[in-house]
């Protein structure tokens, strides 16, 4: 994608601005000790990453910040919508696997879908982080970033709560439902 396509028009830059902000303040348990003003002066100075937090949000991620890295300056975003993005279900884990499927390929899948929207998944790590701040997955699923020799064995992991505890599972990597989606991570 050019630059160009990566830009938001006055008017969407400051709705996004208006949703993330009414979210930041609704959801303070998410990021104690920092303030909007600081977070939204970073957003207005990165409209290509206002743009991947515009995608994060259209496709039901509602994205909030999670933390604020003190050595680079920036604020931590990710997906924080109660279950795995709408928007980003029923996709398989990468484009080998989406390749290798020979019947009933899904549309899309995870690592290009958060390529194109310029984000990450969520690393175990990180999806075991973000659970401590509430119960996220309950009813749903989200890929996870797997590590390679897995990946190289044909498997993926993801993630979800389930008894008030975050498991972790393995399937193949071509494999898709309708209640397995993924959690984006970005830095701005």
């Amino acid at each position: 994608m050019t630059k160009r396509n990566k830009e938001l028009s006055l008017e969407q830059r400051e709705e996004l601005l208006r949703t993330l902000k009414a979210r930041f303040e609704k959801k303070m348990n998410r990021h104690k000790g920092l303030e909007w003003a600081k977070v939204q002066a970073k957003l207005e100075a990165n409209t290509e990453k206002l743009w991947s937090l515009n995608e994060m949000e259209g496709t039901g991620g509602e994205p909030d910040v999670v933390g604020h890295d003190k050595k680079t300056g920036e604020y931590i975003f990710y997906d924080c919508s109660a279950e795995s993005p709408k928007g980003r279900r029923s996709v398989c884990y990468d484009r080998e696997a989406l390749e290798s499927r020979k019947k009933h390929k899904p549309e899309n899948n995870a690592i290009d879908m958060a390529t194109t929207m310029g984000t990450e998944l969520l690393t175990e790590e990180q999806y075991r982080e973000l659970q401590k701040l509430e119960n996220f997955d309950i009813k749903t699923s989200s890929w996870v970033q797997t590590p390679a020799n897995i990946r190289k064995l044909g498997g993926a992991i993801f993630c979800d709560r389930r008894y008030d505890t975050v498991f972790v599972y393995h399937n193949g990597a071509d494999s898709y439902y309708a209640a397995r989606g993924f959690r984006g991570s970005l830095r701005v």
